[in-house]
């Protein structure tokens, strides 16, 4: 297949496309997944971390990138976690993964509560660029477009983004390209190989993303 064009209706952070609704139906968590810690780029970054448990907002007014990849895992907090709520401590995310990404007009912030923190970066011309960049997260929204892409690739077999893998038996989709214009995401972990973040601007502000 040489492209795919799938839209993917915009909205706020928890609309759209529901990759929770998506994972579970495809059965994307093992049983012997419960328990386990997120693996971030393992054999790249050689991150592991336990997550926060507070999302965060993204959004870009467009990402490209080559070598992509998707599939579910369970992120997990530390034990007894102030966030955790209901979940037990465990969050069911997608993880996209991206060897090579470019994002225009980036925008990330997170609710503390009555103020956001507030980080905007990549605009006048100058794109946030970024080598293995792996985002967790539970809900996408934009409008996307694949060159070459596989679905329903086993996720232990994915070989767009060096050393990102997920678990045997998981579905997965990989492509050569991805192209996403008016992005948002409801994040709950990113990391990468490299960041750069030109004209990179923090502050605390009453509105978010």
């Amino acid at each position: 297949m040489s492209e795919e064009t799938a839209p993917i209706e915009p909205g706020p952070p928890r609309s759209g496309l529901r990759w929770r609704r998506f994972a579970i139906t495809f059965g994307t968590v093992a049983a012997g997944a419960a328990g386990m810690i997120m693996l971030t780029a393992q054999g790249v970054l050689g991150a592991q971390f336990a997550i926060s448990g507070m999302p965060f907002t993204v959004t870009a007014d467009k990402l490209t990138g080559t070598g992509f990849e998707q599939f579910a895992t369970l992120d997990q907090m530390i034990p007894d976690s102030p966030n955790q709520g209901d979940t037990g401590g465990q969050v069911l995310v997608i993880v996209s993964a991206i060897d090579k990404a470019e994002l225009t007009n980036l925008c990330q912030s997170i609710n503390l509560g009555g103020v956001n923190l507030k980080i905007t970066a990549g605009g006048n011309g100058k794109p946030v660029t970024a080598r293995t960049l792996v985002v967790d997260g539970d809900s996408v929204a934009g409008n996307a477009s694949f060159e070459n892409i596989d679905v329903g690739q086993d996720a232990s077999t994915l070989d767009q983004v060096p050393g990102v893998t997920g678990n045997p038996g998981v579905f997965a989709q990989q492509a050569d390209k991805v192209t996403i214009t008016n992005l948002r995401q409801n994040n709950f972990a990113t990391t990468a190989a490299v960041f750069n973040l030109p004209n990179l601007r923090m502050a605390f502000t009453s509105d978010g993303c």
